[in-house]
């Protein structure tokens, strides 16, 4: 989730608008510190293009305090939503910033697409993904990602492309609604709900959130409602990841991220909940162990490892950060770098 909403956001800044103080970027401070070595060195080296790419731009939160941080740095901000690309344009320009930044309205999983177009090397020292729904998108009632507001079932995070979540719910069938919150959601009483939802929208269709999410509870036994939050909360994340194949566009993104970094070249992914941070891990994690064979004595030539990991497994927000900004507590974050190029 991009640009954690919080009240007392920027609210030091005497540049800040209103968007700048109700929104501030998670981890933005250990973001930096994960993302600063291979920027510094870099522009130590007097690259001409240093350049890092933000995926998930959202309300630019992050390139705004990484522009600020390093002057040399240049960034390609990406975000497939339009509201967010403007908001995030905006603020830019308010600090002075646009001439160092390219912003780019496309899913990231096209991300080598657009470091190709965009970097004269096509390489880059500095990749940044922060997954998950954005606070435009959560705030804005009528994009219907907020299951605690009645509002129209879309949540595409792109509204000019793809289907909606209405159009899931009322044409899926049963078996296939209850993959999606299975898998998607994890939720325990898929089947049940799926089911309802086929009897009711024989009915009438579904499209607004509040009868979906009214069903939803019904459709939970009341002890399972006691605990862990709004019923609802895990068909709605799998309707909205069905809707935006967040998944799929996830598993292809990653790996071309990868392929795009310079040696000494740095990712930082956050993710918040385990679908995502699964596959994050599993991309990553074959290429920072050797493929030289454990009974031979040396190492391969060609065979050693190309990334390594910057942080000990999934970090989690300290309290002090969770305490700045709410939104943030269930992110989990996972660094590496580059350490030699890809074997031919």
């Amino acid at each position: 989730m991009r640009d954690r909403a919080d009240a007392t956001g920027g609210a030091g800044d005497p540049e800040a608008g209103p968007d700048d103080r109700r929104h501030i970027p998670v981890l933005v401070d250990r973001v930096d510190e994960l993302l600063a070595p291979a920027i510094e060195a870099a522009s130590a080296d007097g690259a001409t293009d240093v350049v890092l790419v933000d995926a998930t731009l959202g309300m630019g939160g992050h390139t705004l305090a990484l522009l600020r941080a390093h002057p040399a740095l240049q960034v390609v901000g990406i975000d497939r939503d339009p509201q967010a690309l403007a908001i995030a344009q905006e603020r830019i320009a308010r600090a002075g910033l646009a001439d160092r930044v390219q912003l780019i309205h496309a899913v990231y999983d096209r991300i080598g697409e657009v470091i190709s177009d965009t970097v004269r090397s096509g390489r880059v020292q500095a990749v940044l993904f922060d997954l998950g729904v954005s606070s435009v998108q959560l705030d804005e009632a009528d994009r219907g990602f907020a299951y605690a507001q009645d509002a129209p079932l879309d949540m595409r995070m792109d509204p000019g492309s793809g289907i909606t979540a209405a159009e899931v719910v009322n044409t899926y069938p049963g078996a296939e609604l209850t993959r999606i919150l299975r898998e998607y959601g994890e939720e325990r009483f898929a089947q049940r709900i799926a089911r309802a939802v086929v009897t009711e929208r024989a009915k009438r269709p579904f499209t607004t959130s509040a009868r979906l999410v009214e069903l939803v509870k019904a459709s939970i036994p009341a002890a399972a409602r006691r605990t862990g939050g709004n019923p609802a909360k895990r068909t709605f994340q799998a309707l909205r990841i069905e809707v935006n194949d967040e998944l799929g566009a996830l598993q292809r993104a990653i790996p071309s991220a990868l392929q795009h970094l310079s040696v000494a070249g740095r990712i930082v992914v956050m993710s918040y909940q385990s679908l995502e941070d699964r596959i994050v891990k599993r991309a990553i994690a074959p290429l920072t162990v050797s493929r030289t064979p454990v009974e031979l004595p040396t190492e391969l030539p060609g065979h050693e490892p190309e990334f390594r990991w910057l942080v000990r497994g999934s970090q989690a927000p300290t309290d002090h950060e969770i305490q700045a900004n709410p939104r943030a507590a269930s992110a989990r974050l996972r660094a590496a770098e580059r350490i030699r190029e890809a074997s031919s």
